[in-house]
């Protein structure tokens, strides 16, 4: 009875703010101002309490419609967020082609043989298996959603062989995903970047997108964030890292006590469609079962860069499970087995597509409210008064909106178009508009990371099989005290700069 006690208590809770919330939502014709960060704000408050994502997102895109005056928010958002382009490629990437993927290397072995096959040279110990998984979190160095899912698919057998809990290897595969892609820039974000800033006010040291470019590679050694941040991560996978009673402490004590990789409890976003082996009896895993499809993969997405051109993700993910049956029924597996295989890795990500969808609807509420817009508005008088805290309030603003947004991207598209002309503005000094240039990049990199509603972080707890918020409440500390060390780097090197 206290449970269903409990449960009657919450909905009433619910009923009577959603009550207020209506009664007294604001006038939109003056903007939406502090009330437009309420949703993401209730999402996240709702995930630490509840630990389900899912239940917060719906309750952050009520309230979203409570305050627009949209009460029918499947008609309101979720209706035109799940038909838009945004959710077509989840759809396409996330839930079929990764999917199917990782249906296809459960039934044929071709990535927990690969990892065994470089396990046998490599790992040998917890320690050399965080490494192993950190050097290939390098080595997938395209984004965020693509070096989590290979690096975390590829290393996980090899990683619970060797007592690496969930959390641990969650840390490290998002740590130096989203963080390694904007410091070796063989992907796409340089050209997503350069697109954001050729704009008139920065006309004076942006004249097309190559300068664009060019301006970003420069401010790479700027990124601190990203810096420190991969370099704790390796200290981390080599034990060397001091953790300092963080929750992460705990996860250690936990696997050396109990030998566990979840804690008691714990709900992890992968399915067992995925984590329990499952390979044909009659097919002998290969190493080119793994290889091919990677290779593909890889391929479609540096070979197009290297011509100067954008890499091609989605082509890259399709052709990559294409290339992953095509090889399986060469040696041996019948075309109904492998579809059986890609039918079956669909189900194992299924969870994770829907919370990737209602992320995205809350992406378009937020957007509807001018969430981003209002924070950077907040600010803004601040930052022109003292210009030397410039980088550090900027990294901090990207770090509080990519959060709430659950989008590094999101972030840069609203953040850099304002923020570099008032860089600018302030002082012609190149080095000074590097320095904000990689508090922005840091910044939001981080929110992305951090945030329980981004697809980097969800993606993360979906390929090594963790709780989507043990993640999130293990790695956090560790991101900032990383962000901590940048801020102050920031407010030194800019004070020397201009102050």
């Amino acid at each position: 009875m206290t449970a269903i006690a409990r449960s009657v208590g919450s909905l009433v809770l619910v009923a009577a703010a959603a009550v207020l919330l209506w009664l007294y939502r604001p006038d939109a014709e003056g903007g939406y101002g502090a009330w437009s960060i309420l949703p993401a704000a209730l999402t996240v408050a709702v995930c630490f309490i509840t630990r389900n994502v899912i239940i917060a997102l719906l309750l952050g895109i009520f309230a979203g419609g409570l305050i627009i005056g949209r009460v029918n928010i499947l008609d309101a958002f979720l209706i035109p967020s799940l038909g838009s382009e945004n959710y077509a490629q989840i759809l396409l990437v996330y839930l079929w082609a990764l999917g199917g993927l990782l249906g296809m290397w459960n039934r044929n072995g071709g990535a927990r043989h690969f990892a065994e096959t470089l396990a046998r040279r490599f790992v040998n110990s917890r320690t050399s298996a965080k490494l192993f998984a950190w050097f290939l979190g390098v080595l997938f160095h395209q984004g965020g959603t693509i070096s989590t899912v290979l690096a975390g698919t590829t290393v996980k057998p090899i990683s619970d062989k060797h007592g690496v809990a969930h959390e641990e290897l969650a840390y490290v595969v998002d740590s130096t995903a989203s963080p390694i892609a904007t410091i070796i820039p063989f992907n796409v974000w340089p050209v997503y970047v350069a697109g954001l800033i050729v704009i008139e006010p920065l006309a004076a040291v942006v004249t097309d997108t190559e300068s664009a470019v060019a301006l970003f590679m420069q401010a790479i050694a700027f990124n601190f964030y990203a810096w420190i941040a991969v370099t704790m991560t390796l200290l981390f996978a080599l034990d060397k890292l001091p953790l300092l009673g963080t929750p992460m402490a705990g996860v250690l004590r936990r696997v050396r006590e109990e030998g566990t990789l979840d804690r008691e409890g714990a709900r992890p976003v992968m399915s067992e469609e995925l984590t329990a082996a499952n390979v044909q009896a009659d097919y002998q895993p290969w190493l080119l079962d793994f290889a091919a499809p990677i290779g593909t993969l890889l391929g479609f997405c540096i070979v197009p860069w290297l011509a100067g051109g954008s890499p091609l993700v989605f082509e890259g993910f399709a052709l990559a499970v294409v290339m992953a049956v095509v090889v399986s029924v060469i040696r041996g597996m019948s075309l109904a087995q492998a579809v059986d295989a890609i039918i079956t890795g669909i189900k194992g990500v299924t969870i994770g597509a829907v919370i990737l969808a209602l992320a995205v609807t809350l992406a378009v509420v937020s957007e509807q409210l001018g969430t981003s817009d209002y924070v950077v508005a907040l600010t803004r008088g601040l930052l022109a008064e003292a210009p030397y805290i410039l980088p550090a309030v900027l990294m901090l603003l990207c770090m509080v909106v990519a959060f709430s947004i659950g989008s590094s991207w999101g972030t840069y598209a609203v953040v850099f178009p304002i923020a570099l002309p008032l860089a600018l503005s302030l002082s012609a000094d190149p080095t000074f508009l590097l320095l904000n240039f990689g508090a922005i990049m840091g910044g939001a990199v981080f929110g992305d990371q951090c945030s329980p509603i981004s697809d980097t972080t969800i993606l993360s707890s979906l390929a090594c099989g963790s709780d989507l918020m043990d993640h999130v409440t293990t790695q956090m500390p560790l991101a900032l005290i990383a962000a901590g060390i940048s801020a102050v780097l920031y407010v030194v090197l800019a004070l020397l700069v201009v102050g």
